[in-house]
């Protein structure tokens, strides 16, 4: 393996589409791809990669604010590896880049949202010296109160 992490270009943001749409099975491939296209354009968001070599095999979005409780905050956000790199530690190797690439862009705090039946994810967040501070909670404002 010759692995490496960069940021996606936001012209390039698409080529996030086949990871996103392994966690994302709810919303209509049109949607997906209308909203990436907006996060890309968001000033506060961009998003992070793992390739092995020139194939990408992990993502993570960054969404960057300043919180009254945290200070200057980053929320990694839809974070996937490839199964087929999966408990080989490159999740925490992952991590261990983001925590510096956003230290280095002045955040103090980081803070992120996981589904509650996404067990696997919360031991690795714990192992990362996460706690549970809050629940987060929706409301779907849309005429058809489905969740996508």
């Amino acid at each position: 393996m010759n692995i490496s992490f960069t940021t996606i270009n936001k012209d390039n943001i698409l080529s996030i589409l086949p990871l996103l749409s392994i966690i994302n099975t709810k919303t209509p491939p049109d949607i997906l791809k209308e909203r990436v296209v907006e996060m890309g354009n968001c000033p506060n968001y961009e998003c992070v990669a793992v390739f092995d070599e020139d194939k990408m095999i992990g993502i993570c979005g960054l969404w960057y604010s300043t919180r009254h409780y945290l200070g200057r905050s980053v929320e990694p956000d839809h974070v996937i590896i490839s199964e087929a790199y999966r408990g080989k530690g490159l999740g925490k190797l992952f991590f261990n880049w983001i925590y510096e690439y956003t230290k280095g862009k002045g955040c103090e705090a980081m803070e992120l949202n996981t589904y509650s039946t996404n067990t696997k994810s919360h031991k690795f967040y714990y192992n990362e010296g996460f706690n549970i501070y809050a629940f987060h909670f929706a409301k779907i404002l849309r005429e058809d109160q489905k969740f996508y």
